[in-house]
Order: C-alpha cells, then structure tokens, then sequence
C-alpha cells in the first residue's frame, strides 16, 4: 500500500507543473509596442485561446532592440507554457546575422506554431513619376542622386529585401531607414523619398486612397489583398522575399504541452472571422505545427546568411 501510495503521489508531483500552467493565465510576448501588426495578431489569437485552451491569455508587450530583448527573457523561462513569444522571423533569422543577440534562434526556443506569412509591398510615392515599376527604376538609374527607399528600420527583412530588389534590378538604391512603418509612409507620402518596401498594412489604405501606389508584391504569388499588383517576377525582377510570425517558447517545453497549443493554434486560424482580419492587414493565416515552423525558420535563416553579408551592412 505505501509503494502504491508513494507511486501516486510520485506521479501527481510530475504532473503538477502542467497542471499549474493551465490553471494560472498564460502570457503572449510581443516584443513591440501596442498597435503593430504582431501585436494585433497576438491579441486576436489571445481571445480565440481563451476558450479553447480554457484558461485567461493576455498580451504582454516587451518593446526593445526590434523583438530581441523579449526573446532574451524568454529563454529563461520555465518551459510550462505560461508564457510564450510571438515573434516576427526577423528576429530570427536576420537579426543573428547582424547584432550579438542574446540568445541562439535554433537551440534557445521551442517552436510551437507557425501563425501567418506574408511579403512586403513596393510602393512609389509623388516623389517618383508615374507608371509601373520598370517606369520608376529606370528614373532612378537616370536620377541616382534620388535613387532611395524607405524601411520602417534598418537591419529589418524589408532593407534586405529592398536590397535583393536593387541587385536584381541592376539599379542602385540607397537605403534610408525610419523608426517605423508610420513615418516612413508619412514622408513617402509627402514626397520626401521616391520608394517604400514594407509590409502591405502600412500603404494598402494610402493605396487605396490615391495617395501612393503599390507598384509589385515580393512575395512568390499575388497578394489576396492586392490582387491587381504584379509580383517582382511578372514585372521581370527576378527576386523574392518573405517573412512569417511564428510563437514560441522556452526550451525544453514537453511535446505533450507543445501539440495542445498548437491544436488551439490550429483551431483560432481556422476561424473566418479571423482569417479575413488577418488578410486585412496585408497578412496570409498559414498555419503550421512547431517542427514546420523549425524547418522554416532554419532554411530563412541560411537563405539571408549571404545577401546580409556580401552588403557590407554594419548595424550601429
């Protein structure tokens, strides 16, 4: 009777970090200030995981160093699920490239879900003249002094990818880095600089006004919410770039622990009323399970090792 009672009691001790995760209200990280788009998905998938996990799910934003700093604290975590990390890939994949990060992409994480993809809108402002984008870069082979492209920051998945642009098409552009999408679609929009690349939510509204002009997507197919612009290889750039959100947690948690999330995951993306508030910013609902979102992340990860380099880029 003892050994069967010490066996029980062995046994409910195991389980009880689980059982406490469950019980006390599990945490998404965003490492970026309320409003953005990785915030608003967060905050979507939060009120879809109340129900189906059961339990309280708030967001917690952590802004600092472009998601890095969020990340850092993450890996320190107990891996119980109580609290995770949504993270754009840049923070994965680019940023180790470019800064002593404090943290390992590969070893320090356990991947849980991938949540949407997305690619990055090239948008011309009053500054360039009118026309596609052929148009647009052979005046600024013809004007280099006013051959630039704004990014919402440098080092971020959209300077590289305007970079990816500017060899591809043979034309050089200088970079001109802003602290957000939201200034530098203001000066896009007052003429201060001929070109944006960023994600589509932060011109698709500005598009749709008149006011600025999507000229290409960068991704491999056409945008659900731009379906009348040219991905960079219709318009003949042959070049791609894309990026994903993907959740997160500390190392170490249980496989067990991990599928139940990403089966609440899955469940949240499956919703319409949420996919079509994700494809409204620009964003495509993908789901995938946390060895997919590995395998993904791995191969980003080698695919921006020699564009980061051969630029020459030395972050500040």
């Amino acid at each position: 009777m003892k050994r069967r009672q010490f066996a029980a009691l062995a046994a409910a001790t195991l389980a009880a970090p689980a059982a406490l995760a469950q019980d006390r209200t599990m945490k998404i990280w965003v490492g970026f200030p309320p409003g953005g788009s990785a915030d608003t998905v967060a905050r979507l998938l939060a009120e879809k995981l109340k129900t189906s996990l059961g339990q309280n799910v708030v967001v917690d934003n952590k802004p600092g160093a472009a998601g890095r700093l969020v990340l850092g604290e993450l890996k320190r975590m107990p891996p119980d699920g109580a609290n995770l990390v949504l993270s754009p890939s840049g923070a994965m994949v680019i940023a180790p490239h470019l800064y002593q990060v404090p943290y390992d992409p590969i070893k320090d994480f356990t991947p849980v879900s991938r949540l949407v993809t997305f690619d990055f809108a090239v948008t011309a402002g009053p500054a360039a003249p009118a026309g596609d984008l052929k148009t647009v870069l052979a005046w600024m082979k013809a004007n280099p002094t006013k051959a630039s492209y704004a990014t919402s920051g440098a080092g971020t998945v959209p300077h590289f990818a305007g970079l990816l642009l500017s060899q591809a098409a043979g034309v050089p552009i200088t970079h001109v880095p802003y602290k957000g999408g939201a200034p530098a679609a203001q000066d896009l929009i007052g003429g201060q600089i001929p070109l944006m690349v960023d994600t589509a939510s932060e011109t698709i509204e500005h598009h749709k006004s008149g006011k600025v002009r999507i000229l290409a997507v960068t991704g491999e197919q056409r945008s659900r919410a731009l379906p009348d612009v040219p991905t960079l290889k219709e318009v003949g750039i042959a070049t791609s770039a894309d990026a994903f959100f993907g959740l997160y947690g500390p190392p170490g948690m249980s496989a067990e622990l991990v599928a139940r999330i990403d089966r609440a995951v899955a469940e949240a993306l499956r919703d319409p009323a949420m996919q079509e508030r994700i494809y409204g910013f620009g964003l495509v609902p993908n789901h995938a399970p946390g060895p997919q979102l590995a395998a993904t992340q791995a191969e980003h990860l080698k695919k921006w090792e020699t564009p980061i380099k051969a630029s020459g880029f030395k972050p500040e």
